[in-house]
């Protein structure tokens, strides 16, 4: 008979991020300022449990801008959109609130650089994902988008002493490492921005997983199966040769998973409630089992909420409501 679970061990920093906190309160302080209805293009964020939780507050989520009426008002998720979706939006005479990413601005911006510098640009990402694809949007005919470093060698670019590197931002950072070092073989004189665009939040939570996976026998990852984030985090753990698994919530733990474990660790991907944290910890922790926090890192991060907001409270005459909390009831 296996013995019972004895200690869980929760990674710190885990859960929301700046830009999926921001992202959240620009929805709800919408809801409260804006004459609805009020859409929202793709999920807000990589999330259901968020995701309906805001459309249960009145939030209307659709995939394309087809679906919006013209002249009404819709948000564009945090991970971000291509120019032509822009322009789609500005034709039809939409009220356009942007809740992407700062983190995932910047690397736009980027990529708007290099092209008018006529670089050309590999995009370490994958293609499928929402962020890539708004990127990609930026400038289609110089952007080459690889997720591997298998793929390095199958480039074909104009100009080999013209070229740049952007990362989506939610990547392994051990294996973007990989497929930047490759590049860089390749190409000597790729260049690429200053600054790692893999976001702080990701990094965190890869290294709090590292920390962690020595110490359990079996890590618990809560986030959506879509979240890139979180999947990574996944493969952090398993690299380090901890039995990992991504759950949506605690509906999804087998039993099987757990047989033999004294320790088990918890965390969750950047867009991951804290709520589906402490309900996971409640259905493992049984009498006598201790739960111990493992930091690695603190984070004080807070990115500014867009001024359409502001604007649109001050034509109707509506206070915009303080952040404070705002995200609390998800």
């Amino acid at each position: 008979m296996s013995l019972p679970i004895a200690e869980i061990l929760l990674a710190g920093p885990r859960g929301f991020c700046a830009g999926v906190e921001r992202a959240i309160d620009i929805v709800e302080l919408a809801l409260s300022v804006c004459q609805p209805p009020v859409y929202v293009r793709k999920e807000i964020v990589h999330n259901r449990y968020v995701v309906e939780a805001l459309r249960a507050k009145g939030a209307i989520f659709v995939d394309e801008l087809t679906e919006v009426p013209d002249d009404a008002t819709v948000i564009f998720s945090a991970h971000g959109i291509s120019p032509e979706v822009r322009v789609e939006a500005t034709r039809r005479g939409l009220r356009v609130i942007d809740a992407t990413c700062p983190l995932v601005t910047k690397v736009h911006l980027e990529a708007i650089r290099y092209a008018r510098e006529n670089y050309s640009i590999v995009l370490i990402g994958h293609a499928d994902h929402d962020e890539v694809i708004g990127t990609l949007g930026e400038a289609p005919d110089r952007i080459h988008v690889i997720a591997g470093a298998e793929e390095v060698e199958r480039l074909r670019v104009p100009d080999p002493e013209k070229i740049a590197y952007l990362t989506q931002t939610t990547l392994s950072v051990d294996d973007t490492r990989d497929v930047i070092d490759a590049l860089r073989r390749r190409f000597p004189r790729i260049v690429g921005p200053s600054r790692d665009d893999i976001c702080y939040a990701t990094q965190n939570r890869q290294a709090a997983v590292k920390r962690l996976a020595s110490d359990v026998e079996v890590l618990l990852i809560i986030g959506a199966a879509n979240s890139s984030n979180a999947n990574r985090l996944v493969e952090v753990a398993q690299m380090a040769g901890t039995r990992a698994y991504l759950i949506n919530d605690v509906r999804d733990i087998r039993p099987e998973w757990l047989a033999g474990a004294r320790r088990v660790g918890v965390t969750a991907g950047a867009s991951t409630p804290e709520v589906l944290v402490s309900q996971t910890v409640e259905a493992l922790a049984g009498r006598g089992v201790a739960v111990r926090e493992v930091h690695v890192v603190e984070e004080d991060v807070r990115f500014a909420l867009p001024q359409e907001l502001d604007e649109i409270a001050g034509e109707r005459g509506v206070p915009l409501p303080s952040r404070t909390a705002m995200h609390q009831s998800l």
